[in-house]
């Protein structure tokens, strides 16, 4: 048999040893923080990306058929539609993730 100390020392112990393993312990995934600037930037590379492809585009077709001007102008707009709508998918992804700790709009999350 075991003394009331020992038990309240052994207690004592295991609770120590689960402290320590606590603090070992994998710590669950967290979603990664970015800044406003971030998200800025990545909207602008975006935009610019939709122009840069559809004048590539517009200019090889140009090239390829001996039309100049008019590939080049009508994929570059198209390229430009294209970069503002993945920009406002992207802002509208990023609205969406905004909590009321973080800034964001509580009616937002409400719907209305």
């Amino acid at each position: 048999m075991t003394a009331p100390d020992q038990d309240e020392r052994l207690k004592e112990l295991e609770a120590r040893i689960a402290r320590l393993r606590g603090k070992d312990a994998p710590r669950p995934p967290q979603e990664e923080h970015y800044s406003l600037a971030q998200h800025a930037w990545r909207m602008v590379i975006e935009l610019v990306a939709g122009l840069m492809i559809g004048f590539g585009m517009g200019y090889g077709l140009d090239w390829l058929f001996g039309t100049l001007p008019v590939f080049l102008v009508v994929f570059t707009l198209l390229g430009l539609a294209a970069g503002i709508r993945t920009m406002m998918r992207s802002a509208a992804e990023i609205q969406g993730t905004k909590t009321p700790e973080t800034g964001g709009d509580e009616r937002a999350k409400d719907g209305d």
